[in-house]
C-alpha cells in the first residue's frame, strides 16, 4: 500500500480545521499552571478567561481566534514511504475544500506581498516545508497556521562569532520589541547557527516542540531556562495585562556553521496552534496532537 492523494488531502484539511478550534493539551496545562502561580491578580483573571474561551471554542467547534492565519505545514517523510498521486497538490486541494466547507467561514488572509491583494489562493500557498526521516514508513505532518499576532514579530540577525551573552541579549531585545503584540503568554522558538534560511527553520521546529521535553544538551537546557526566566520578568503578562506569564516556554535549536552566526526568533501566540498526524504505508492514520 501507499500514502495516497486522497489520504493526504483529507488529513491535512482535518489538521488545519482542528488547529483553529482547540489548543494543544500541553498548552492548556501550561496556562493552568500560569494561572495558579502568577502573582498578578489581573493576569490570573485574564488567564482564566483565556482558558474558558478555549474550552468554549472546542466544545462548540468554533474558532478560538478569528484570525485563522495562513496554512503552514511541516512534512517529515520517512525514507520507506511510498506515495500514490500528486502529494503536494493534495495539500493545496485539501485547503481549498476547507475554504468551501468551513463553518465558521475562513477570512481572506492570504495576501500577495507585491499588490496586497487578498484571497484564499496565492503563490506557494499552502506553505509547506519537507524533511526526511531515515528508516520510517510514515509521513508525519504538523499543521501550524501563522497569523498576524505571532507572525509579525519574528526576527533574525547575523553575528560574527558571538558569545552566548550576545545571543541571549539579542533574543531578549526581540522579545522587548514585540511586547504584548504576539498575544502572550507565547511560545518562543530560537534557531542558532547554520545559515540564514536554516536558522529560521531551526527556530520554527523549536517553537513546535511539545512542552516538557528538556533539551538533551546541558548548555542549551540552561539557556532555555535562563531565557524563560528573563522573558517572564519583562512584566508584559497575559495579553499585555501585566504579571509573570509572558512566555510558556523558550525552546532553542542550534546547528554548526561557519562563524557568521544567524540567530532567529519566532513566536507562537497563547493558542499555540499545533496539530500533528502520521500517515503510514498501510493507510493507517494516527492523530496524536
Amino acid at each position: 500500500m501507499a500514502v495516497t492523494y486522497e489520504l493526504m488531502k483529507s488529513v491535512t484539511a482535518q489538521l488545519y480545521r482542528a488547529s483553529l478550534r482547540k489548543i494543544p493539551e500541553d498548552t492548556k496545562d501550561a496556562l493552568r499552571r500560569a494561572e495558579t502561580h502568577d502573582t498578578n491578580e489581573t493576569a490570573r483573571k485574564t488567564l482564566r478567561v483565556m482558558l474558558r474561551s478555549a474550552e468554549a471554542a472546542e466544545g462548540q467547534q468554533r474558532f478560538v481566534c478569528s484570525d485563522a492565519g495562513i496554512p503552514v505545514y511541516v512534512v517529515k517523510i520517512g525514507t520507506l514511504v511510498r506515495f500514490e498521486g500528486d502529494i503536494r497538490k493534495a495539500i493545496s486541494d485539501g485547503f481549498d475544500e476547507l475554504v468551501r466547507t468551513s463553518d465558521p467561514p475562513l477570512l481572506q488572509h492570504v495576501t500577495n506581498p507585491l499588490t496586497l491583494e487578498r484571497g484564499y489562493r496565492g503563490k506557494d500557498v499552502p506553505i509547506v516545508t519537507f524533511d526526511l526521516v531515515d528508516g520510517a514508513d510514515h509521513v508525519e505532518i504538523t499543521c501550524s497556521p501563522k497569523a498576524l499576532g505571532s507572525g509579525r514579530w519574528a526576527a533574525l540577525e547575523i553575528f560574527s562569532f558571538p558569545s552566548l551573552e550576545t545571543i541571549e541579549k539579542y533574543i531578549i531585545e526581540v522579545v522587548l520589541r514585540a511586547g504584548s503584540q504576539p498575544c502572550p503568554p507565547v511560545v518562543i522558538g530560537v534557531g542558532i547557527g547554520g545559515t540564514f534560511d536554516y536558522a529560521a527553520k531551526l527556530a520554527k521546529e523549536a517553537m513546535l516542540r511539545p512542552f516538557g521535553q528538556k533539551n538533551a544538551e546541558p548548555i542549551v537546557a540552561d539557556m532555555e531556562e535562563r531565557l524563560l526566566r528573563a522573558v517572564n520578568t519583562t512584566g508584559f503578562g497575559p495579553m499585555g495585562t501585566g504579571g509573570d506569564s509572558t512566555a510558556m516556554a523558550v525552546h532553542v535549536n542550534y546547528a554548526a556553521g561557519h562563524g557568521f552566526t544567524p540567530v532567529a526568533v519566532e513566536f507562537n501566540c497563547w493558542i499555540n496552534r499545533r496539530t500533528r498526524a502520521r500517515i503510514f504505508n498501510s493507510g493507517q492514520v494516527e492523530f496524536f496532537e
